[in-house]
């Protein structure tokens, strides 16, 4: 009886490795897959226009500072300048997003009022209507503002985030005991102290998370960035990769080009390892728990 219940735990337990195994297996495919892309940026922004003009290669070439000493020089391509208005730009646009979303989450969630349902359903109808359909009304609106060739327009509107509302709101549900807030209230702390000093601490996973995504989607945002900036002293990177990808083929160094595509990722790779952190507990208790 011993021999077979040893027996079979052996086999569940070499079942489970064999089972990791496979997983593990799997994971690292699929990020050879995702990572290869990058690799080859790399690759491309230390070699030559030359020697990318005459095909693929695996391995890193030797021009990685001449092309670096190009970009940043070169008058007619303001790569820094770009990349500091896309941080500015990116940077105001994630703190907005996810603290008022995350305050009109609590609003929604702690205070029971009439006609909270209908905000809830609006807001979440919202999420249904894409960004180029208000594009043109968008675009007069700034234009009787005055607030073209201005950040205002790319950074306000963020405010309105009805996804990371959602978000905020499943993870809300799950991670806020309304007996915290009730507490805090009978102790004589106002809204918004308590909201700046309890509910932001433990929303900090579900913030994390939403900011790296607000950062990611306003960096790589070309279409609004597109319509308002029109001085080049304003222009965000996509904007000027952009213009580098419709440039004529013979007229600009490749080097150049995967050299400032490259130098575009690394401030969203220091977001994401400054924050990566948060993303699965995030994740995992805003939707699991919501």
């Amino acid at each position: 009886m011993a021999n077979s219940k040893a027996k079979t735990e052996k086999s569940y337990h070499a079942h489970i490795a064999r089972v990791k195994t496979v997983r593990y297996i799997v994971l690292i495919f699929l990020s050879i897959v995702c990572l290869f892309s990058f690799y080859i940026l790399f690759v491309n922004s230390t070699r030559a226009h030359a020697a990318i003009q005459s095909g693929f290669s695996p391995l890193p070439g030797k021009s990685f500072f001449v092309n670096f000493n190009s970009v940043i020089h070169n008058g007619n391509l303001p790569v820094l300048r770009c990349l500091l208005n896309s941080l500015i730009v990116a940077a105001c646009c994630a703190i907005c997003t996810t603290y008022f979303s995350t305050l009109t989450a609590y609003a929604l969630h702690a205070y029971d009022f009439k006609g909270r349902k209908a905000i809830q359903t609006f807001i979440l109808a919202i999420m249904m209507v894409p960004t180029q359909v208000t594009a043109l009304g968008f675009v007069d609106l700034m234009r009787a503002f005055k607030l073209l060739d201005n950040y205002i327009p790319l950074i306000v509107p963020t405010i309105a985030a009805p996804a990371v509302y959602f978000f905020m709101r499943q993870y809300m549900s799950g991670a806020l005991p309304l007996e915290i807030v009730e507490a805090a209230r009978i102790d004589g702390s106002n809204e918004f102290r308590t909201f700046n000093t309890i509910v932001l601490p433990i929303m900090k996973p579900a913030i994390a998370v939403q900011a790296i995504f607000a950062f990611v989607t306003s960096w790589n945002n070309y279409f609004t960035p597109n319509l308002i900036l029109s001085k080049d002293k304003l222009k965000t990177l996509p904007i000027l990769i952009a213009t580098l990808r419709g440039a004529d083929f013979l007229k600009f160094d490749m080097g150049q080009v995967y050299m400032a595509i490259f130098l575009s990722i690394i401030p969203i790779v220091i977001v994401y390892i400054f924050l990566s952190r948060y993303i699965i507990q995030g994740v995992a208790v805003g939707s699991v728990k919501g």
